[in-house]
């Protein structure tokens, strides 16, 4: 089933958020399965105070978390008690900015060292979190994993990045949409991450690539449009390595058909 990313402008939810925080603080939310909050597209500096320990607790059976367009705050508990599972349930986590991300490799840990059952992980504009930081995590079948870098003028000030090889090598298998847009990985290292999601043949999962504002070059393409044969979206756009002609969104197998006739 195609997954669809929750839009970043939705209707503005923080209030709601501040009067249940309070009783996920007493322990109230035991059976709570879905947590979302989010501010509109124009808010500016919105910081969350969040002690995500406390709400582990509080909120075992959390099957859905959602921070859009919210800055957490990570706060450590008063008592200093360390005695958590985490999210065991967890199945997605969003935690998507149009703005500036605090999120460390560190923070994303501290929130899914326990959720082994996780399928969907939105980072949009998350610029910190790091290939590594994604590898080390216990999710093993990862079906979404969006982390294109959007509305972030720090993106064109970033220095070329390495390792995106560890992430598409750990769910080479599983991965039914990945969004790397403008992220400034390497041609190299673009090339070696394309050529693991294409050595996954047995699966042939990966239904949707987004791609758009990288450094991807046609050999990088190759391997991935020939052997994928569910892929069905492909966006290249702004992908200044690829021939004129070519920068744009595929949209179905034929037309993606097609432009693999153009890159042999």
């Amino acid at each position: 089933m195609h997954y669809t990313q929750p839009k970043l402008w939705r209707t503005d939810k923080l209030g709601t958020l501040n009067i249940s925080y309070l009783s996920f603080q007493k322990g109230n939310c035991p059976d709570l399965e879905l947590l979302e909050v989010n501010t509109k597209l124009d808010s500016k500096g919105c910081e969350l105070p969040i002690c995500i320990q406390a709400l582990q607790m509080a909120c075992p059976k959390l099957k859905t978390f959602r921070m859009l367009n919210v800055r957490p705050l990570h706060k450590m508990m008063r008592n200093g008690a360390d005695s958590t599972l985490g999210f065991p349930l967890l199945e997605e986590l969003c935690i998507a900015t149009t703005s500036y991300s605090y999120m460390t490799d560190k923070d994303l840990w501290d929130i899914l060292f326990g959720s082994a059952r996780l399928r969907v992980l939105d980072l949009r504009g998350c610029s910190r979190i790091t290939p590594f930081g994604l590898a080390t995590l216990p999710c093993l079948e990862l079906e979404c994993l969006f982390w294109g870098q959007y509305f972030n003028s720090n993106v064109t000030l970033s220095s070329p990045k390495k390792g995106l090889h560890m992430v598409t090598q750990k769910w080479s298998r599983t991965l039914q949409q990945l969004d790397i847009a403008n992220q400034l990985f390497t041609e190299e290292d673009l090339e070696i991450a394309m050529s693991h999601l294409a050595q996954a043949t047995e699966a042939d999962t990966l239904r949707s690539l987004n791609l758009s504002g990288t450094k991807i070059t046609p050999p990088a393409l190759r391997p991935v449009i020939g052997q994928m044969t569910a892929l069905s979206y492909l966006n290249l756009s702004s992908c200044r390595y690829l021939p004129r002609g070519m920068k744009r969104i595929y949209r179905g197998q034929e037309d993606i058909r097609l432009l693999l006739d153009k890159l042999e």
